[in-house]
């Protein structure tokens, strides 16, 4: 069995920017449009009124001020709301391989290794663009990759999924050098239009670069400890969007066929879920919790890192224990982990240890035990 080693991670932020502010400008400006629409009802007292949203709401909840859109032009207009992504020929690169190569150039060149280096592609991420054929063979073809490649889902846990199956492969001998990918345009399946969730999400793509560690040769490289999944059925976080959609009776503009959650119960039952699975992985591998240097956990909300990091710690972890990037970022699902990690690794020293975790629909749960080398 070889050891394995993450040896370049790669970031794509996009290029909007957008604020708690702007968001709440364009979504309050729908809710005044549906309130009038709806006068007469909701003087009769047969129809609430739709509450407003603000800026300071949002922090409040979740911990977010901003986020990064792929089109923020359509989500900022109230009488769309939607990002506008238009269709592409075939024969073109599709967006979401597109942000999946930007983040895998930057992940292979911080490696020092080229496309062709590469013998497996896993495109790991909560959406896919389409069915098939899959975005992994189509990013695989982009940077001259060889090998194979494949497609996986498992909401915001993907990413921890994705780097246990290369960590497998390069274990076993199936593949030597592993690029997971994880491209979240989660704007796209977000309702603009639901006041609890209507700012949550932002768009990203992520990469990860592992190797077999008697091949590896770039500075700062995080050997990989242990890998640790673990899922529960659960319908408190839920999409329904898919192909039979055209089949049924709801059709494909039924709300659920968008993100829905019901947050409370989410808390509830997530936060000492992985708080647990950390401990008890962390407690396999003979580390005591008080010898990790950090946490990459997944930027979903702030309340949740922070009750996640005391049932790990016994205490308040500070933020340079357990970084947040979710205040710029929003949550980008499965990349969110993994831009934590990108952003904050490079001060750790030899030897430190760091665990990466997700957690989400699923209910899925993942962590990945590193130590620098």
């Amino acid at each position: 069995m070889h050891k394995v080693v993450i040896s370049g991670t790669g970031l794509f932020t996009p290029p909007n920017a957008v604020s708690n502010e702007a968001l709440v400008e364009a979504f309050n400006a729908w809710v005044r449009k549906a309130n009038a629409a709806n006068a007469e009802a909701i003087a009769a007292g047969s129809v609430e009124p739709l509450p407003e949203s603000s800026a300071e709401f949002i922090v409040k909840a979740s911990g977010i001020r901003q986020r990064y859109l792929m089109d923020a032009a359509g989500v900022l207009d109230p009488e769309r709301m939607v990002p506008h992504l238009g269709e592409r020929p075939n024969e073109a690169l599709s967006v979401q391989a597109e942000m999946a190569v930007a983040a895998a150039r930057d992940a292979l060149a911080r490696a020092g290794r080229a496309g062709s280096d590469v013998d497996l592609v896993i495109c790991a991420c909560s959406n896919l663009q389409r069915a098939y054929p899959a975005v992994a063979i189509e990013v695989q073809q982009a940077i001259g990759a060889a090998g194979f490649a494949y497609d996986m889902n498992v909401a915001c846990s993907s990413a921890t999924f994705g780097i246990q199956a290369a960590v497998s492969a390069i274990a076993t001998g199936a593949a030597r050098t592993v690029l997971v990918v994880n491209p979240e345009i989660c704007s796209a399946h977000l309702n603009f239009r639901d006041r609890d969730s209507h700012f949550i999400f932002g768009d990203a793509a992520t990469a990860v670069l592992l190797e077999r560690a008697d091949a590896a040769t770039a500075e700062g490289r995080l050997e990989v400890l242990g890998c640790k999944l673990a899922t529960v059925f659960s319908n408190n976080i839920r999409n329904n969007a898919g192909f039979l959609n055209r089949c049924d009776e709801a059709g494909i503009g039924a709300p659920d066929k968008l993100f829905v959650q019901q947050g409370r119960k989410v808390f509830k039952e997530v936060c000492p879920m992985v708080g647990e699975h950390i401990v008890g992985h962390l407690g396999e591998l003979g580390i005591a919790a008080e010898g990790v240097r950090r946490f990459w956990l997944h930027q979903a909300n702030l309340a949740m890192n922070q009750l996640i990091a005391r049932r790990v710690l016994g205490r308040e972890a500070t933020e340079n224990e357990a970084p947040v990037i979710l205040d710029r970022y929003a949550n980008t699902s499965s990349a969110g982990s993994v831009i934590a990690l990108h952003l904050h690794r490079d001060d750790l020293a030899s030897g430190e240890i760091g665990v990466l975790s997700s957690f989400g629909a699923g209910y899925s749960v993942g962590s990945v035990v590193l130590r620098r080398i």
